[in-house]
């Protein structure tokens, strides 16, 4: 009698994890998977997009197009100006040179308390006492009143509000980039890099920023709502170009024509409302990207989900977790 041939199936190899995702992908997978940072994602893309091509679809923000203080029509569907011009050409208009101030001075400030805050942090003694004075001048300096100063005795213009904010703006953010680069400055990582002997540029470029990059993308959204913010602070106040289609002297001209003493509310609530959520957006997609990249965010998130799937209901009391023995 044979014995049977019995053969064992083989077991299905387990699929290897995957890789967790770096440098941009982890922006990529933050919109992905947050809620907020998606919402926040598609809002400011449209204003984005409707700076880059909307004013392929309205007239001429300066033509005079009909009697002033016209309200919302089917002819004029925001209205007309004080002077008689279209409020939809002159909001969307608006949009392209508004961003591109928020979001340029955002970037130039980022950059410039970076390159600040980070050799001071990095080199330490003399360079970081001089650099260190130099922050604590410009933070003891009232912004503000400091920016109206200062475009006050400057020639008019986009680009001059943008050298005003940029001026300054930087400060705060040099200083908390220098207190994180000197926590950076005492791990293993980069004395083992100083050891091996790589140049102080590479270690600033390739062990330093990539580690500070949830934070520097933080600091660049703030430093937008910052500028776009200010911007229109200042052209509202007439520091700007008032011949310039922004959303700031919108606001200006509204108030110059008394929008609020004939009741022409739809003069300012466009440009205000845009300014809003702009602003909106840009802080739900900041507030997205940190509990996506934050480890005590995610742990949190993590332990939420857990309690939740085993059943329990969450009451603002803080869990305790017992382990058995």
């Amino acid at each position: 009698m044979s014995a049977a041939k019995v053969t064992a199936k083989p077991a299905k190899a387990p699929k290897p994890p995957k890789p967790r995702p770096t440098g941009i992908g982890v922006w990529i997978e933050a919109i992905r998977r947050d809620r907020k940072a998606s919402t926040g994602f598609v809002l400011l893309g449209f204003f984005v997009l409707l700076g880059l091509v909307g004013t392929w679809f309205v007239g001429d923000a300066d033509a005079m197009v009909d009697v002033p203080l016209q309200p919302p029509s089917w002819a004029h569907w925001l209205g007309t100006t004080g002077q008689g011009q279209d409020v939809l050409a002159q909001t969307v208009v608006g949009t392209r040179v508004s961003l591109l101030i928020g979001f340029g001075v955002g970037l130039i400030v980022v950059a410039i308390g970076a390159l600040v805050g980070v050799t001071a942090g990095y080199f330490g003694g003399l360079v970081d006492s001089g650099l260190s004075l130099g922050i604590n001048v410009f933070l003891v300096l009232p912004g503000l009143p400091l920016a109206i100063v200062i475009a006050a005795y400057l020639p008019a213009g986009p680009f001059t509000v943008a050298a005003v904010l940029v001026v300054t703006g930087w400060a705060w953010n040099a200083r908390v980039l220098r207190s994180q680069t000197l926590m950076l400055r005492q791990r293993d990582f980069i004395a083992a890099a100083v050891v091996s002997g790589e140049s102080h540029i590479r270690i600033i470029t390739r062990e330093l920023l990539p580690n500070m990059t949830s934070l520097l993308v933080a600091q660049v959204i703030g430093s937008t709502v910052y500028a776009l913010g200010a911007q229109v602070g200042l052209e509202f106040l007439g520091l700007g170009d008032v011949s310039a289609v922004t959303w700031g002297t919108n606001l200006y001209w509204a108030t110059n024509d008394s929008a609020l003493l004939t009741s022409s509310w739809w003069t300012f609530v466009p440009t205000g409302l845009c300014v809003a959520l702009v602003g909106f957006a840009l802080v739900i997609l900041n507030s997205g990207f940190d509990e996506v990249t934050n480890p005590r965010l995610q742990q949190e998130r993590a332990w939420r989900g857990f309690l939740l799937s085993a059943g329990f209901r969450m009451t603002r009391s803080t869990p305790v977790v017992i382990p058995r023995e």
